[in-house]
Parts: structure tokens; C-alpha cells; sequence
């Protein structure tokens, strides 16, 4: 059996970009974040040892968008990293990571790099 933890539209401000003005001016992001796993025994006891902390989860993601990087398929790979080592129950995880106002040309909600990874 399989259950779901989402974290949505989780809003940060981090200095991710190729251009110099991105690592210096910085913008917001919003991750979308999903895990899979059993969380059934936590559903009977009503204990946080049997499911997964999504504080610790949403501590992991704060960390990683602190670094910059270049790519956000560079920082979306350390948060599957950081997480499928944190989380061996884990069976799949998928983060989107959106940057609000990419430096191009139109109007829009932002650019997005969306990655998933199965562990079974």
C-alpha cells in the first residue's frame, strides 16, 4: 500500500541562475513537492516516529534552495538526493520547481523543471 505527503506551492526566495544579476537579485520559487509511501501504521497509532516528518521535509528543501546553483534541475536533484537518503521508506518522490519571474521575454506564471524518481 501506498500513501501521499504533498507540500504545495511552498514559497522561497533563493539566488539560482546562469545570468549574474539572478545570483545577485535573486527571486521566488515555489516547490511542489510529493513522497510516497506506507504511512498506514502512523494512520493506527497516531505516532510521528511512524510516518514522515513533513517539517523535516520542508527543513531539507529550505536548505538545498539556500545553495546556489546554475540549474534548477542542479537544486531539484540534491532535494531528491537529500530526501531519498533522509527517507528509506520512500517509493517515489516528484519535485517541481518553478522560478516566478525567469529573465525572458512575455508575460507568464514562471518557468518549471519537474523531476521524479520511483526507489522500487
Amino acid at each position: 500500500m501506498s500513501s501521499k505527503i504533498l507540500l504545495e506551492n511552498l514559497k522561497i526566495y533563493a539566488y539560482h541562475g546562469v545570468l549574474p544579476e539572478e545570483t545577485l537579485t535573486g527571486t521566488y520559487y515555489l516547490l511542489n513537492v510529493e513522497l510516497h509511501a506506507d504511512l498506514w501504521k502512523a494512520s493506527e497509532s497516531d505516532d510521528l516516529l511512524d510516518t514522515i516528518n513533513y517539517a523535516e521535509i520542508n527543513s531539507i528543501i529550505h536548505e538545498e534552495m539556500k545553495v546556489p546553483s546554475k540549474l534548477l534541475e542542479h537544486v531539484t536533484g540534491r532535494i531528491i538526493g537529500r530526501l531519498e537518503r533522509k527517507y528509506q521508506q520512500l517509493t517515489y518522490v516528484r519535485v517541481k520547481l518553478t522560478k516566478t519571474n525567469p529573465p525572458m521575454q512575455g508575460e507568464m506564471d514562471g518557468v518549471s523543471v519537474e523531476m521524479e524518481k520511483s526507489f522500487i
